[in-house]
């Protein structure tokens, strides 16, 4: 409807292996995603539109990238927004589409105010850094797609709770995400960024909160995400392994509680952390995305999709973000978004290697 952007651009030069083919994902990948650079809060002033979509020609085949702005959908209305848009795309006859109707309705938890009150008089007082990796050159990351097939997965979560089994963490099952973070937390963390053993890491994990929280429908096309912090230091993770480091991230997500999200709710206005040019810690991971969402399901007509990359936005350095695999089974794949030289030495470790299906498509 109004409002959304929509750009057809065309690159006959660039063939789909060039953007799938690479270990690194191409820069030219940038330029498939309308809004590149652009913060969340550009579009309060009404200049930019919430959604844009590109659909870029290639010269064998068609790259269609979309921009979402964080602050009205997380990454299942993005998804759901997706197969949506493909579903009705495949159709001629003006059949009901299989996926659910979304949820429109705001959702706030209970107590908090709406509006929410911003400790500011107008739009100019937002304090906005505008500042670029671009702009910085000392600042700028570079990210590899990694595929790991379903075995794969399947030994990493084996390994991970065989080496919790019997234990105080191990009363609860390490799932196969949480082991390969894992498995990229303990490489990246203790060997690519060579930290001093006391050095304190942090994994962030953004958590749905569809279906945790009583009264958010399933199909809610907000932003429903909150974080889970796992913390520890770089020694502990060296020495005690995949399992020890699985069951931190287990019992973060575990930890998620509605009660705390309220308290959160209630302090953020004063807080309003989001809009702050905070600083990157050395040591610290972030993931989004979930391996449940439909990526290779999105057939506009043209046949299954061969590969997915995402834009820049929302990564800094220690970002990774994941992905179905496109074999499906329990495969899965990461976007990860270090510094050039940590990035070059995770891809040469072996170990972490070895457990890599296929760094393309």
């Amino acid at each position: 409807m109004e409002g959304a952007e929509f750009v057809h651009a065309v690159a006959p030069g660039v063939t789909v292996a060039d953007v799938t083919a690479p270990l690194y994902t191409p820069m030219l990948v940038r330029s498939f995603f309308p809004l590149d650079g652009l913060h969340g809060v550009d579009a309060a002033a009404g200049s930019h539109p919430l959604l844009a979509v590109q659909v870029t020609e290639l010269a064998d085949g068609v790259f269609v990238g979309m921009s979402l702005n964080h602050a009205v959908a997380d990454g299942s209305a993005l998804w759901h927004l997706f197969n949506t848009w493909s579903e009705i795309s495949r159709q001629s006859d003006g059949a009901d589409i299989s996926s659910p109707l979304p949820v429109h309705r705001r959702w706030f938890l209970d107590g908090c105010p709406v509006p929410i009150p911003l400790p500011f008089g107008k739009l100019e007082d937002i304090p906005v850094s505008r500042r670029t990796a671009d702009e910085h050159p000392s600042s700028v990351k570079v990210e590899c797609f990694l595929n790991f097939s379903a075995e794969m997965v399947k030994k990493l979560k084996a390994k991970a709770n065989a080496e919790m089994s019997g234990t105080s963490n191990g009363t609860t099952t390490i799932s196969s995400l949480q082991a390969l973070l894992a498995h990229l937390w303990w490489i990246a963390v203790t060997r690519a960024r060579r930290l001093a053993p006391d050095h304190r890491t942090t994994y962030v994990i953004l958590v749905g909160c569809r279906g945790r929280v009583d009264g958010l429908p399933a199909a809610y096309a907000g932003n429903a995400v909150a974080r889970a912090e796992a913390v520890s230091t770089a020694g502990e993770i060296l020495q005690r392994g995949l399992g020890w480091t699985g069951s931190l991230l287990n019992r973060a997500v575990a930890s998620f509680d509605v009660a705390t999200q309220r308290d959160r709710h209630a302090s953020w206005p004063q807080e309003h952390y989001f809009l702050r040019a905070r600083p990157t810690a050395t040591a610290k991971m972030v993931t989004g995305g979930s391996p449940r969402f439909d990526v290779y399901g999105n057939d506009f007509g043209w046949g299954r999709p061969v590969g997915v990359r995402s834009g820049r936005a929302n990564k800094m350095g220690g970002t990774a973000t994941v992905f179905e695999g496109r074999d499906g089974g329990g495969s899965m794949a990461l976007g990860v978004w270090l510094s050039p030289e940590v990035l070059a030495r995770l891809v040469a470790d072996e170990e972490f290697m070895s457990a890599v299906s296929t760094v393309t498509a």
